[in-house]
């Protein structure tokens, strides 16, 4: 595992305030839905996976599992670390070129995620590539991901919160390692993750070219 990636966000997430009861509980009640969605879609499939399922196996009301996630494809694809992102990534070396932050940083959550979530995270790819709706979905939570990492890349480069030059890096950023992702999983998921995810950082230094 690339732990020269891997360490510096698994510290900033160690580091993060310390949760009260409310959040913990909150935390616990997240994870065991998700835990539920991915035991369920292992044994009986995605579309015959209802909420109703999910809530009953994660022993909550449908409500709860609606007031968590607002969709099925929320479930699966939501995770913890797009704060912890956006922190490691205000925390760089001010004058460290802002693709090498972010390959330091993409490349540690994707690290973190083979690491601590190693069968959802490849669930999640397969799912991606699988179900149109997960993949839709993906699509607008990654752009989601590109806007809390684009406020931090203006700040650190003194620009506006809403610079065109600014959003447009970074989504051509987050663009790119979907389709690493997306790749990655329909090759049977047989490649090193990590390593197709510095092939298509290396792809955008100096511009795409063919």
């Amino acid at each position: 595992m690339a732990a020269e990636y891997l360490a510096p966000l698994d510290r900033l997430a160690a580091a993060r305030a310390p949760m009260g009861l409310r959040e913990r509980k909150k935390l616990k009640t997240r994870l065991a839905i998700r835990r539920a969605t991915y035991r369920l879609i292992a044994e009986q499939g995605y579309e015959a996976t209802t909420v109703e399922q999910i809530a009953e196996a994660a022993e909550v009301s449908p409500s709860t599992v609606f007031r968590y996630f607002p969709t099925k494809e929320d479930i699966v694809l939501t995770d913890e670390y797009d704060a912890v992102m956006e922190r490691a990534l205000r925390e760089r070396p001010a004058g460290e070129d802002p693709l090498e932050s972010l390959r330091i940083v993409i490349t540690g959550a994707v690290a973190a995620f083979l690491e601590h979530e190693p069968e959802e995270t490849r669930e999640r790819a397969r799912l991606m590539v699988e179900v149109p709706a997960v993949r839709a979905r993906m699509t607008e939570t990654m752009a989601e991901t590109s806007q809390s990492l684009s406020r931090a890349l203006a700040d650190r480069t003194g620009r506006a919160a809403d610079d065109l030059e600014v959003r447009v890096f970074t989504a051509a950023v987050m663009g790119a390692l979907r389709e690493a992702i997306v790749y990655w999983a329909e090759r049977d998921q047989r490649d090193d993750l990590i390593a197709l995810v510095h092939r298509t950082l290396d792809t955008l230094r100096g511009g795409p070219a063919l």
